[in-house]
């Protein structure tokens, strides 16, 4: 496909809140070749396995799909980190986009209005995400988007039969919203 023609599809796409109808398209991603590696996803588990747990709508996070030509190609959430009410300045960054469609913006546009999301209308202070330690291409993008490396965990997960290394990274708030005192 040539630039322009590759470019145009990417206008075509269209992002949105994910509702719980689209939990089937997302399983389907998430288990894809090219998407599942990148995550703690399974390969050749049944779109049903995750259906469940993909049609709940989560109170305090932002979830989002990139649908193209009736297909969700690309998901992404901003979800809590359990209950407690020391951890509710901070959201958990999950991503997937299929192989297709890496590469040509939709990762970037999802995180991009998430962290509107967050910045402008959630009060998150901290956005968390892990990367595998090899996945170069994912940690460009997070680094161009404010994240910064905090940690390294070793052995974090088992990737096509040898275990990887991942990176704690995070994103802090830019200009984090202050109270107005009486006077100002």
């Amino acid at each position: 496909m040539d630039r322009a023609a590759h470019e145009a599809d990417a206008d075509n796409l269209t992002i949105r809140a994910r509702e719980p109808e689209d939990a089937a398209g997302m399983s389907a991603l998430m288990g894809a070749p090219g998407t599942f590696e990148g995550t703690l996803q399974m390969p050749d588990m049944p779109v049903a396995s995750r259906l469940e747990h993909l049609s709940r709508v989560e109170a305090g996070g932002c979830s989002l799909v990139a649908v193209a030509a009736g297909r969700v190609v690309g998901c992404a959430g901003l979800h809590l980190n359990g209950a407690s009410m020391r951890r509710a300045h901070a959201r958990s960054l999950g991503i997937g986009v299929a192989l297709e469609w890496q590469g040509r913006g939709v990762g970037r546009r999802l995180i991009a209005r998430l962290l509107d999301w967050a910045d402008n209308w959630a009060n998150v202070l901290r956005v968390e995400l892990v990367v595998h330690a090899d996945n170069d291409r994912a940690q460009a993008l997070y680094r161009n988007m404010g994240f910064v490396e905090e940690g390294r965990h070793r052995d974090y997960a088992l990737k096509d039969g040898r275990f990887v290394d991942a990176l704690a990274m995070a994103r802090l708030h830019p200009r984090p919203p202050l109270l107005r005192t009486a006077a100002g």
